[in-house]
């Protein structure tokens, strides 16, 4: 049995470790890491946020958190799975006879987009909100990158005017504190007077810290526990 075993693992390395089938096997490895990450990011975010936040009994909460965990991580693997396939196709197919295109991966990510993260849930019609918090967090990173990029003096991204030496370093020195305050005065604003437009779990942390903390009616619900 053990012989066995050993041949079959000396055949599937030497598979694995054969160039022909590197771009080939890279699709599985991609969606098996975007599977362990989003289940290694998802479980502990969604474990504190619904075990503080969400209303339910213990074994509701669990399914919460093991439907976010299960989402996140599929989301993951299915994008990767899509990214590399298309860059694979587009590089073997398309105009850059067998090298890599400049918007091959503008191209890629715009199609896994699309259809990971772009599409309504069949049951309930809606965007979960896994998916709202994953494209959320990716704006605003991309937001942040291009905002670098067009005060970079030199770059082809630049913007000519804010990009020359004396201007691109006045506003990278004052745009963080002015970004910083302009994102909490919109966010606490939109909190006092349209809090439903806030995406649930950012509503629900707001809630606590903000709303709770108006009310109490003694020593118990004003230390230990809200209202």
């Amino acid at each position: 049995m053990s012989t066995a075993l050993e041949s079959l693992k000396v055949a599937a390395e030497r598979i694995i470790l054969d160039p022909k089938y590197h771009d080939i096997l890279t699709l599985i490895k991609g969606a098996r890491n975007g599977a362990v990450y989003g289940t290694k990011v998802r479980f502990p975010h969604a474990f504190v946020m619904i075990m503080l936040f969400r209303s339910g009994s213990f074994r509701e909460k669990i399914r919460q958190i093991i439907r976010a965990t299960r989402i996140h991580a599929r989301n993951l693997a299915k994008f990767a799975f899509i990214y590399k396939g298309t860059c694979l196709l587009l590089k073997r197919f398309g105009p850059g006879q067998g090298k890599e295109g400049p918007y091959d991966s503008f191209f890629a990510g715009l199609l896994g987009g699309y259809l990971v993260f772009g599409q309504r849930s069949p049951r309930t019609g809606k965007i979960s909100s896994v998916s709202q918090q994953i494209v959320i967090y990716v704006f605003a990173r991309v937001v942040l990158a291009l905002a670098k990029l067009a005060v970079q003096p030199g770059n082809a991204a630049s913007l000519p005017v804010v990009s020359r030496p004396g201007t691109s370093e006045a506003i990278r020195h004052h745009a963080w504190p002015v970004f910083a305050s302009l994102s909490w005065a919109m966010v606490m604003h939109l909190f006092k007077w349209h809090p439903a437009e806030l995406q649930p779990s950012l509503r629900s942390s707001m809630t606590y810290i903000y709303a709770n903390s108006d009310e109490w009616d003694g020593l118990r619900n004003f230390i230990w526990h809200n209202k």
